[in-house]
């Protein structure tokens, strides 16, 4: 774990000391090999392909060395790659200003380059003003003006290609699913049922993807660049899962974007029939997945920008699409018998295909509690009796399974959807369908629904793809980058033996299972063992996601609603020390855990916001900031930040007044971290 950082820079005289404290940050890692000292000339900097040496002027302000160090040694490994030192210094102004404005306030903004907040924005300043600022590199300004979207740092270009989740609060420095881009070390993080931030090592992969793209886009392959960074990807998921070299794979903003893609398949299909869409427990998936289900839109914005109005129809799909859904929960919450389920989901097929509609299927390979229906047995049965009159397709996007169970179910000719940023704990919005041989061979004619060139470009689809070569010819950079820390996550937890995944998993579970029933206001809700078939891999028959539900402590006989469960989940996302100043120790502890599910509640109330914890990828792998430890030691430390969470929600719960009426919000770090740049 990182040391608190002071609040001021002082003294500025052990220059050296101060950069090497700046290089131990994440955002520095992919320059270890770039030589960086303190300098006795006046300008702020000098660079060149041997290193870079920051002088006086870069340290007149505590704001401005790590700015200055960024920018320098960004253009140092520009020019190793090739690019000439001009472009090279203007391209890596742009990720440095950047770099400043994540944590830019009044105090620092003042002490800033006038120009930095410019070089930051979404918009490529003017000509005339660039001119002005960098006049040795005036022959390069048509180039990065051009490229400008495509140029910053790896956090700032993650947060593009999603939707409105993806904006980070400028307040908190944090985006819509409560993490970062950027790593959170000081954080404990139980959160791969939602969303998680970047870890170093995700990060650093993302930043090394960044950089390559970086040096290929300014030596002017623009679209090819970001065309080969999708490849990677889409190579990465391929050996990761072992695939066989006729599965496509087409890459997507979000799972809810790659249902949309599903849904598109089975038109292709054949555009003469009505399309009947089963969809396994909805309300336990994404919120817009029954939208996109039946081809509408599912958000304000799409992954590609595009205003869009929610719920209206996207072009090219057919409006008589129907959704069936087939609940796993009683009217009051209980888990409902499995035959019942199955039953169910056999009648609405047989009464889909009996209509003339063509039927798409819909297996939950997880829910957002960790509930898998149908099993992958009456899957073989149903394709047995019906053969290739209906689709599958699996929602394996908490991706909690291994890479021969996500083989067969594509063995059943099933599209199988995941993402990289459940349980492998790479950042939000990195979905993808995998798309079996026989399925795929629909895109090599007719075309995809046009309203979909609002979600996806023709680069997140193989190259061999005729029926999508209607659709915008981009890239979606951000999308890649963020496989890309997801695709570090799944090697290292690939690296560990199946054994040992499982010991770690059961700890996690024993740990969970004793601090619930330490605490009589907390509930922990039921739910089978996932079972696929005889092959299973030991550890993913064991729960990852455990589902608990609150007492309110200011009504009894009732659970927390969905809205002051949510507050519970924001609050343990805050530093409370100011306000619990005699348990700040506790009160000041960041945890990041999954966001609140509704299930129904006897009572007037109707629902009960439950919340979850879960084990991810890195807890099995290790946490990077936790790679000084024996493997032993490592896993106790994470046991006791697990048992911090809990910890946390007791104090929070016995301080129901006074947080209720504050209501404090979630930040990147607590208080008196301060910032080293």
């Amino acid at each position: 774990m990182l040391e608190p950082a002071p609040t001021r820079l002082s003294p500025l005289q052990d220059r050296q000391f101060l950069i090497d404290r700046l290089r131990r940050q994440p955002e520095f890692a992919v320059f270890a090999g770039i030589p960086a000292a303190s300098g006795a000339q006046k300008a702020a900097f000098a660079v060149d392909c041997d290193g870079v040496v920051l002088g006086e002027a870069a340290f007149a302000s505590p704001v401005l060395p790590g700015f200055y160090l960024r920018w320098t040694l960004e253009a140092a490994w520009l020019q190793r790659a090739g690019i000439p030192p001009p472009v090279a210094v203007l391209a890596a102004a742009r990720a440095a200003a950047q770099f400043l404005a994540a944590d830019l306030d009044s105090v620092s903004e003042a002490a800033a380059p006038a120009w930095a907040r410019a070089m930051a924005g979404d918009v490529a300043p003017e000509a005339g003003f660039l001119e002005q600022v960098f006049p040795r590199a005036a022959a390069a300004i048509p180039l990065v003006r051009r490229l400008w979207g495509l140029l910053g740092t790896a956090e700032g270009l993650m947060e593009t290609g999603g939707d409105i989740r993806l904006q980070r609060d400028p307040r908190s420095a944090l985006n819509g699913y409560g993490c970062s881009h950027r790593p959170r070390p000081w954080a404990v993080t139980f959160a791969s049922s939602t969303a998680s931030s970047s870890s170093e090592r995700g990060y650093r992969a993302a930043d090394e993807a960044r950089l390559k793209t970086t040096a290929a886009l300014l030596a002017g392959g623009r679209r090819e660049a970001v065309a080969a960074s999708l490849q990677a990807v889409r190579d990465g998921i391929a050996e990761v899962y072992g695939l066989d070299a006729g599965t496509a794979i087409v890459l997507a903003a979000s799972g809810t974007d790659s249902e949309l893609l599903a849904l598109a398949l089975t038109h292709l299909a054949g555009p003469e029939a009505p399309i009947r869409n089963i969809l396994i427990a909805p309300a336990e998936t994404g919120r817009g997945v029954p939208m996109a289900a039946r081809g509408v839109h599912f958000s304000v914005n799409t992954a590609l920008g595009a205003d869009v109005t929610q719920e209206a129809p996207i072009a090219g799909f057919r409006p008589d699409t129907t959704v069936t859904n087939v609940p796993l929960r009683r009217a009051e919450g209980g888990l409902r018998d499995p035959a019942a389920v199955e039953a169910e989901i056999v009648a609405s097929v047989e009464a889909g295909i009996a209509a003339g509609a063509r039927v798409i299927l819909h297996g939950l390979d997880l829910s957002k509690t960790g509930l898998l229906a149908p099993g992958p047995a009456l899957l073989r049965a149903l394709r047995a009796r019906f053969g290739g009159r209906f689709d599958i397709v699996i929602d394996a996007c908490q991706a909690r399974l291994s890479p021969a169970s996500i083989r067969a179910y594509l063995a059943l000719d099933a599209v199988v959807l995941i993402t990289g940023s459940k349980f492998f704990t790479g950042p939000p919005f990195a979905g993808a369908a995998l798309v079996p041989p026989g399925v795929a061979a629909r895109l090599q004619a007719g075309r995809l629904p046009e309203g979909l060139d609002a979600y996806f470009g023709r680069d997140e689809f193989p190259p061999d793809c005729p029926a999508a070569d209607a659709l915008p010819p981009i890239g979606n950079y951000g999308l890649a980058l963020r496989w890309h820390a997801a695709l570090a996550e799944m090697r290292a937890f690939m690296a560990v033996p199946p054994a040992r995944r499982a010991e770690i998993l059961t700890r996690f579970a024993e740990t969970v299972a004793r601090k619930i029933a330490e605490n009589p206001a907390l509930r922990l809700l039921p739910r089978p063992a996932p079972v696929r078939g005889e092959r299973d891999e030991p550890w993913e028959r064991l729960q990852s996601i455990f589902t608990f539900s609150l007492r309110a402590p200011h009504a009894p006989g009732r659970f927390l609603t969905p809205v002051e469960a949510r507050a519970v989940y924001l609050w343990l996302n805050a530093d409370l020390s100011a306000l619990l100043p005699t348990q700040a120790a506790l009160a000041a502890r960041i945890c990041h855990i999954g966001q609140p599910v509704s299930l129904t509640q006897d009572g007037p109330e109707g629902l009960q916001g439950v919340l979850r914890v879960s084990a991810g990828a890195r807890l099995i792998s290790g946490e990077p900031s936790h790679q000084n430890f024996p493997e032993d030691q490592r896993i106790a430390r994470e046991m006791a930040d697990l048992g911090t969470v809990f910890d946390k929600i007791a104090l929070i719960l016995a301080n129901w007044p006074r947080l209720w009426s504050e209501n404090p919000s979630p930040r990147y770090r607590p208080f008196g971290w301060g910032v080293f740049k």
